[in-house]
């Protein structure tokens, strides 16, 4: 009997801490946007003994993930997903974020639909900067983001590129649709018997998170917020690679679209009026 597959889109930081994690346990197909950083990736898992299998993949293109998922089928019964992958907003302007994290992930979720098998499950990485877009979106549209197929999304009047006044507003707005997305995905994943759920980790000790902390405009209050967090420090990739290896397990088996916060604290702290960003 053939293993199954774990894919895990994105092969940054926490990337490969979810395959160090959960990797050893199935067959591994790893896949990001640069082929320099998955195949430096891929070679080091391999040094540590794990099985990889490496593909390209823009996620913002469906023809992309398409053949990602159908590569992941043909390696084994595809029983975990986990999706990564994201522009943070000092990486990329308000367009390539849009793209990548808000369309991006509707196709990952859409297409793995078709090949997750029973009894599988899904994570996707969202943010803690979604519970900050709460307040901004009626009932109606957040109904739209969770619902509306993928390659509609965009043409969302409120999700248009020119309504957003730098790339933070975008990233934040799209992460909060991704946990609302998975809300409705989890009817689409439970018809097929499996699950699927996102985790919005906090700041964490990332390249992408070193960048948005050194940057002049967020720095001062992503260092705000973590001192006056329940847990003061950064978090790791281990932090999430451990909610995401409890989201993909048996004991999570009765969990179905929901979101877990995994951020130290920072956004109850905040709620509560803790945290003075000044």
């Amino acid at each position: 009997m053939s293993r199954s597959t774990l894919v895990v889109i994105g092969a940054g930081g926490m990337g490969q801490a979810v395959a160090r994690r959960i990797g050893s346990r199935h067959r591994l197909l790893l896949a990001d946007h640069d082929t320099v950083a998955l195949d430096a990736a891929a070679e080091r898992l391999r040094a540590e003994g794990y099985e990889v299998a490496t593909q390209p993949v823009d996620v913002s293109s469906r023809e992309a993930v398409h053949a990602l998922a159908e590569r992941a089928a043909a390696l084994g019964p595809v029983t975990r997903l986990v999706h990564t992958a994201g522009l943070s907003p000092v990486q990329a302007d308000v367009r390539a974020v849009l793209a990548v994290d808000l369309l991006g992930v509707a196709l990952v979720v859409e297409e793995f639909t078709e090949v997750v098998q029973p009894g599988g499950a899904g994570v996707v990485i969202a943010s803690m900067a979604g519970y900050n877009y709460t307040a901004a979106l009626s009932p109606e549209q957040e109904t739209a983001l969770a619902t509306t197929p993928a390659d509609e999304l965009l043409g969302l009047p409120f999700a248009a590129e020119d309504t957003f006044a730098h790339s933070g507003a975008a990233y934040s707005f799209a992460k909060r649709a991704n946990q609302l997305r998975m809300r409705h995905a989890s009817v689409t994943w439970g018809a097929r018997g499996a699950r699927i759920n996102s985790v919005s980790p906090g700041i964490i000790a990332t390249p992408m998170g070193q960048a948005e902390l050194d940057n002049s405009s967020s720095g001062r209050y992503m260092r705000a917020a973590l001192e006056g967090s329940n847990a003061g420090r950064l978090g790791t990739p281990e932090d999430i690679a451990h909610a995401v290896d409890f989201l993909l397990g048996p004991a999570a088996g009765f969990i179905s679209g929901t979101d877990l916060l995994v951020d130290g604290g920072v956004t109850a702290a905040t709620q509560a009026g803790h945290i003075a960003f000044t």
